[in-house]
């Protein structure tokens, strides 16, 4: 990688810093989250999109404080999120989501707010097993999803099922997209039963288990080599969403006496989460600080950090406590609008 390679690639992942709806000096990701009566952006009960696992509303959740909530940073004003002039931005091209249900999340809350933009609009599905897209026929953008809940290969062998570190054999498809939305972390602490692996393989040795912080850094390693070797990033925008975190600790947030999300309705107050960081954002910033080609961060841990209101709880179709994902209408709409903004300016 040559030095001029590596400035233009710091100078592209730094636009949206430096700019945000003509702003200078502004980091989107720095803020604090407001009421405003104008949210939320759609009505979910008008959305097809949603699985039962997000559906608060539909669900039971009588309270809607937490529907009218938006981001706002500290330095400047995120765009209002344009459903057509996204559309428009992005004729003929192809968007993709990949990684585990937290991609689905955000996967479907875009769908929502494009479709409450166009709920006219034809849309062409298609769809397998891992794979899913959403064509609005008009303009030709397809917005796409690819469930892979490490990145890395899973295969199949006489002694079982094996994570193989340093195999990504999905990537023929992937590079053929115009946007690449990737996430991956929820399953990498995943034990038996769910656990969807034997054994883990790195080079020609595999073991049983190891360490899963390590074998978090080495799958994302071997993505960053994948990006760096095989992505035209002249044709292919790059983006790794960050760390989606949960809430099941009220000592995190400073109410050590709640042991889930399931009473919150409000986000906490401020810029800051008492909690602090979740240590797998360190791993993902230090691979991500070593790819050559530039990769937007979609930096949306501490801002989700703060909504500790803003989980299904036990209003979903599973009827269990989940603290992990996201209602939709909800967080993931703001997720969206920084993704926006990255895309436009």
């Amino acid at each position: 990688m040559s030095p001029g390679r590596k400035i233009l690639g710091l100078f592209l992942v730094g636009i949206f810093i430096g700019t945000v709806n003509g702003q200078t000096g502004c980091d989107p990701y720095i803020g604090k989250w407001v009421l405003d009566s104008a949210y939320p952006l759609y009505n979910s009960s008008e959305c097809s999109f949603i699985r039962k696992e997000y559906d608060c509303v539909k669900y039971g959740r009588s309270d809607r404080r937490y529907l009218q909530f938006r981001w706002q940073p500290l330095h400047c004003d995120l765009p209002r999120f344009d459903g057509e002039e996204f559309l428009k931005r992005f004729r003929e091209k192809k968007i993709m989501f990949i990684g585990d249900s937290i991609s689905i999340n955000q996967w479907e809350s875009l769908l929502c707010m494009l479709h409450a933009a166009l709920p006219d609009s034809t849309v062409i599905q298609q769809s397998n097993e891992t794979f899913r897209s959403y064509t609005f026929k008009e303009y030709g953008t397809s917005v796409m999803l690819c469930l892979n809940h490490y990145l890395v290969d899973i295969e199949v062998e006489d002694i079982g099922r094996v994570l193989k570190l340093d195999s990504l054999k999905s990537g023929d498809l992937w590079k053929e997209m115009d946007v690449l939305i990737f996430n991956t972390w929820l399953w990498w602490n995943r034990r038996q039963p769910g656990q969807p692996w034997d054994y883990i393989q790195i080079g020609n040795q595999r073991v049983k288990d190891m360490d899963r912080m390590k074998a978090f850094e080495h799958a994302l390693r071997t993505w960053a080599k994948w990006v760096d070797s095989e992505v035209d990033t002249h044709k292919t925008t790059l983006f790794f969403q960050g760390i989606s975190p949960t809430h099941y600790n009220g000592k995190d947030w400073n109410e050590p006496g709640a042991k889930n999300c399931g009473n919150e309705t409000s986000p906490v107050a401020g810029s800051t989460y008492p909690g602090g960081l979740p240590a797998a954002s360190f791993t993902l910033q230090k691979v991500l600080n070593g790819i050559s080609n530039p990769v937007h961060l979609l930096n949306i841990t501490t801002l989700s950090q703060l909504r500790k209101d803003a989980h299904p709880g036990k209003y979903s179709g599973l009827r269990e406590m989940d603290c992990i994902h996201w209602c939709i209408a909800g967080l993931p709409d703001a997720w969206n609008q920084l993704l926006y903004a990255a895309l436009i300016s």
